[in-house]
């Protein structure tokens, strides 16, 4: 009676898992990064200009509902956009303490909400809903600041063509990173060794 030998089952080889890493919008810069100094500085200026706006309209004692003709720096105001404006000017000082994604990403969503806010204050200059004393001058400098802080915001961080070097490049492909990151490990290894053998 022949006899077979039993083979245990082949496994197969597993191919090693493909370490894939998302690109976050909440990964933190290095404080360092060039990139954070822009978004900081973005949200610190135009906080400044917004915080200086709303309390020169405070210090006027405009009625908060005041739809009548006061006017601050050639801008008509009143007490309700006075102090929304305050309130938005310190929000982005705070995104200018913090740094890093999250200032970059209170300019980009500030500058989509000052857009959206002139396009709707647009739709109500003459009629009676148009609660914050808007007129078109208003309207542009809404566009303007909202185009301004997008602008900031989005600055080294949504693009086709980032730089190798750029946290935001590196974070949506960790494969090529990797790879260069060892290529430039084992570049630099000959260069140290000659350097210890000098020694």
């Amino acid at each position: 009676m022949a006899t077979h030998a039993v083979h245990p089952p082949r496994r197969r080889a597993q191919k090693p898992a493909r370490r894939s890493r998302a690109a976050r919008l909440d990964d933190h810069l290095p404080v360092d990064h060039r990139l954070n100094s822009i978004y900081r500085v973005g949200a610190g200026l135009m906080g400044l200009v917004l915080l200086a706006f709303g309390i020169l309209g405070i210090i006027d004692k405009i009625g908060f509902f005041n739809t009548g003709d006061a006017t601050v720096a050639g801008l008509n105001t009143n007490g309700a956009l006075s102090v929304l404006s305050i309130c938005v000017g310190l929000l982005l000082f705070v995104g200018m303490v913090i740094g890093g994604n999250f200032a970059s990403t209170v300019n980009m969503v500030l500058g989509i909400a000052f857009i959206l806010s002139g396009f709707i204050n647009l739709a109500l200059l003459d009629t009676g809903f148009n609660f914050l004393a808007f007129r078109m001058q208003n309207v542009l400098f809404s566009f303007v600041v909202g185009l301004m802080l997008m602008m900031f915001g989005m600055y080294g961080r949504v693009s086709g063509g980032l730089p190798h070097d750029n946290p935001y490049w590196r974070a949506r492909h960790p494969d090529e990173a990797a790879v260069e990151r060892h290529h430039d490990r084992s570049s630099s290894m000959p260069v140290a060794g000659r350097s210890r053998i000098t020694r």
